[in-house]
């Protein structure tokens, strides 16, 4: 798959200067407001009786703040944050040693937990109900088992995949939140607010531009803003308005809903080579040269809750908003097709 620059996944160089770009605490985190006014009352009530946090499942699509907001909870309860992945432990005995080196009231976030290894997940159990781990000792007869009395920490886990979760893991969290894709107003004010972090002058109107192509998605709004900021320095005065950010972000290729030339190809193809559809995903993967399960999981995900595209039992359709949006007239098509 080629590197596309609207992709919701963390890429490696942004790492660094997105740390940079986060809220430390809740009152300065941008959207997610019921998220927040219940995470308030939560944290102010675990302070109040002295305890630690009970467990929190972050669930929703990559990019809306999933590791920043179990950052802030760990800076409201004044305790540390161990920040790991599920792919990252492979075994029992790693998990149990970053457990065992915890504090009470630490919080351990493990992002992507539905890829725990089956038998770390299990490890997780008592550990997350009775703050205790059985480890075995030696092998055959000789074996014994010893419980470990661990300090009453709190597990935060992020997944993009809530489904994948087993029932006995996800039964274990107190508190699950779905987070959702951000208004345009929301992302407009982020924006400004990374701005005013890069020492970038920006004005209302270049920020609304660069929020309603950013898919609903802070971590999209606040790459390319480091984008048309390139742009702003080299072309122009170094100020971002709204006639900066258009030019920039028509070179990038990223249109008025944050479609790239990759999400444009899908429709083209299913208009011109299959009339619209109905069509199955893998006939669409094949004619554009990609992965049917880079199709299925990574662009046409944003083309249906755009409502571009329609799933039904037969097949992908492009609806009318499709056509509408590549500035095509359906029913003349379809009379050039007859």
């Amino acid at each position: 798959m080629s590197k596309r620059i609207i992709t919701t996944e963390l890429i490696d160089e942004e790492k660094r200067i997105e740390s940079s770009l986060r809220p430390q605490l809740l009152k300065d985190y941008i959207g997610q407001q019921k998220i927040k006014d219940n995470l308030k009352v939560y944290i102010k009530a675990a302070k109040q009786r002295k305890e630690s946090l009970d467990h929190v499942l972050l669930f929703g699509p990559p990019g809306l703040g999933k590791t920043t907001l179990s950052t802030i909870i760990a800076n409201e309860m004044g305790v540390n944050v161990k920040i790991t992945s599920g792919p990252a432990i492979e075994k029992p005995g790693e998990m149990a040693a970053i457990l065992n080196n915890l504090q009470d009231g630490d919080i351990l976030f493990v992002d992507e937990i539905h890829r725990l290894n089956r038998q770390v997940e299990e490890l997780l159990y008592p550990a997350m109900e009775d703050y205790a781990i059985d480890i075995i000792i030696g092998k055959g007869s000789a074996a014994k088992s010893i419980r470990l009395d661990l300090p009453r920490f709190t597990l935060i886990g992020a997944t993009t995949r809530a489904g994948m979760l087993t029932p006995p893991l996800r039964d274990r969290f107190g508190v699950v939140n779905r987070l959702e894709f951000y208004s345009v107003e929301e992302l407009k004010t982020i924006v400004i607010r990374s701005a005013d972090v890069l020492n970038v002058k920006i004005d209302e109107k270049g920020a609304l531009e660069i929020a309603k192509r950013s898919r609903g998605t802070p971590r999209l709004a606040n790459r390319l803003l480091k984008r048309v900021r390139d742009f702003a320095q080299v072309k122009y005065d170094g100020d971002i308005n709204i006639d900066v950010a258009n030019y920039a972000l028509d070179l990038l290729d990223v249109d008025k809903l944050g479609l790239d030339n990759i999400d444009r190809e899908i429709l083209n193809t299913m208009i011109e080579k299959f009339n619209g559809g109905p069509v199955g995903a893998e006939a669409v993967a094949t004619t554009i040269g990609e992965d049917v399960g880079t199709v299925e999981e990574v662009y046409e995900p944003f083309l249906v809750q755009q409502g571009l595209i329609l799933r039904t039992p037969r097949g992908r359709v492009v609806s009318d908003l499709g056509y509408k949006h590549l500035g095509l007239d359906r029913g003349e098509l379809d009379e050039e097709c007859k």
